[in-house]
């Protein structure tokens, strides 16, 4: 028994073409919204095992409710540190999940802070993507395609922290698939990893300047970065214009709302860009994510369209 449930693997007609199908991975559906849950609900169930009593995290969006309802599952308080940013959404489902929700600082940096400073003996830290335990459990999102039976020519997948990616590479490494491409996707002003590739050493961006705040890392972590040279990945970067208007057009297309995070990645399968051409069976991780409403995507879309 897991904390997260198996999703959907489903073709894509909307998306699909002569010669290429496009499966859609549908982590959306998960408990929590996102992926997330994948993996930390695999550390959390760790933890738990090693004798952790309260689970510390510090998330303005998706970890943390994924830690929050991992935690009531689980039957352990859970304690997120969100930044001033969080919106309320964000905070109301985190409660909703019983965890106890600290708003505190400008940014992710001085929330990580305080919820670092909190832990004690019998805590466990709950980070957002920059573990090893998170990796494991998202890998198993891969070990369901190879058993639904559909063998990918490449992944195309968004990037923030680059916890979802290693946890891809992973899962395709682990069932013989060493030499399928990722395709990594992030917004402008959230291309920390494409920045990093170019420069040939991991940057920081000074700010995140995009609205896909979910792939709002100004940093990946070491181990995505790492990947880079070991396991063939392919950067893309698209507007948070072309993020936002895939949301609303995927919304019509299979009835359910995603954040500008996961639109990054479906707006490359939508654009059919020609690196995509050669790949008979492309797999794209609906990652989700739930701090943005049809509203709110509405509102981007009019936004993002006037400027």
């Amino acid at each position: 028994m897991t904390l997260h449930i198996e999703t959907a693997l489903i073709a894509s007609s909307a998306m699909s073409k002569e010669g290429q199908t496009v499966w859609l991975k549908m982590e959306a559906l998960q408990p929590s919204g996102s992926f997330k849950l994948r993996g930390i609900g695999h550390a959390c169930e760790e933890y738990a095992r090693r004798g952790a009593r309260r689970f510390i995290s510090s998330s303005g969006g998706n970890a943390g409710l994924a830690a929050a309802c991992a935690g009531r599952q689980l039957g352990l308080p859970v304690v997120v540190v969100a930044p001033e940013t969080t919106s309320a959404r964000a905070r109301e489902l985190m409660r909703r999940e019983q965890a106890e929700v600290i708003v505190h600082g400008a940014s992710f940096t001085e929330a990580n802070a305080l919820a670092l400073s909190m832990v004690g003996e019998h805590d466990a830290f709950i980070h957002a993507f920059d573990d090893p335990l998170l990796w494991t459990g998202h890998a198993s999102m891969i070990d369901e395609v190879a058993h639904a039976g559909v063998t990918p020519d490449a992944v195309v997948l968004s990037v923030g922290g680059g916890g979802l990616m290693c946890g891809v590479i992973e899962g395709l490494r682990r069932n013989g698939w060493d030499k399928v491409p990722v395709i990594a996707v992030e917004t402008d002003g959230a291309d920390s990893l494409a920045q990093s590739i170019e420069a040939g050493a991991r940057i920081e961006l000074p700010r995140i300047a995009s609205i896909a705040t979910s792939l709002g890392s100004r940093q990946v972590s070491q181990a995505a970065f790492d990947w880079t040279r070991a396991h063939p990945i392919d950067s893309m970067v698209v507007t948070d214009k072309a993020a936002v208007a895939a949301c609303i057009r995927f919304m019509d297309d299979h009835r359910l709302v995603v954040e500008p995070a996961c639109g990054a990645s479906l707006a490359v399968a939508y654009a059919g860009r020609p690196e995509l051409a050669g790949f008979r069976n492309l797999l794209v991780i609906v990652c989700g994510g739930v701090t943005a409403t049809v509203a709110q995507l509405q509102a981007w879309e009019g936004t993002l369209g006037a400027s």
